[in-house]
């Protein structure tokens, strides 16, 4: 347990039975009552962020969340089977944790694994990686870089916009957290 004037930026809560990563906080001695903290916290699995007010020196929980760095392997039914890249242990991860990251993940790629008390809580994949193009319509004459942009899909599965210009087989760099192009691989 600690307090509300043991609080920085990054660090996990357990509240309510929720886990919340702490964005923002700043410490109001008003000049008249007691002080506070105003704080900006995000929900761990939700991403949803919220603004909460707790009185100076209330006891939070605070909760251990570990992330290791991990070796995706394969896909067996509906969980992804991982290998911890220091203990080389396998645990399986389920599709619902892994989320978006699934478009962009191949086999033999790293990413950082999220846990508190051995449960998963979320994938972070690096914000760019390199994927090839296996079916995109050809380009016309007279297609240029500023053009506009046509649906392509990559070696994962995930259809993704790119530039005119790109044809299949190419590859290319891909932004993970909004899924758009960000160049040639």
């Amino acid at each position: 347990m600690a307090t509300t004037n043991d609080l920085k930026n990054g660090i996990t809560l357990n509240i309510e039975g929720g886990l919340w990563t702490v964005l923002e906080f700043q410490h109001v001695k008003p000049g008249k009552g007691p002080a506070f903290v105003r704080t900006k916290l995000k929900h761990v699995l939700s991403g949803k962020v919220v603004d909460k007010t707790f009185n100076a020196g209330t006891r939070v929980e605070i909760a251990s969340v570990d992330k290791r760095e991990m070796q995706y392997l394969y896909r067996e039914g509906e969980d992804f089977v991982f290998m911890d890249t220091e203990t080389y242990e396998q645990p399986y991860i389920p599709a619902a944790t892994v989320g978006d990251a699934a478009k962009y993940l191949l086999p033999e790629q790293t990413a950082m694994i999220a846990f508190n008390v051995d449960n998963p809580l979320y994938v972070e994949l690096p914000a760019g990686v390199v994927l090839q193009i296996t079916h995109t319509d050809p380009g016309l004459q007279g297609d240029r870089s500023t053009g506009g942009s046509k649906p392509a899909t990559l070696e994962t599965g995930a259809e993704i916009q790119v530039p005119l210009f790109i044809t299949t087989g190419e590859k290319i760099k891909v932004d993970t957290r909004s899924g758009e192009y960000l160049g040639r691989g």
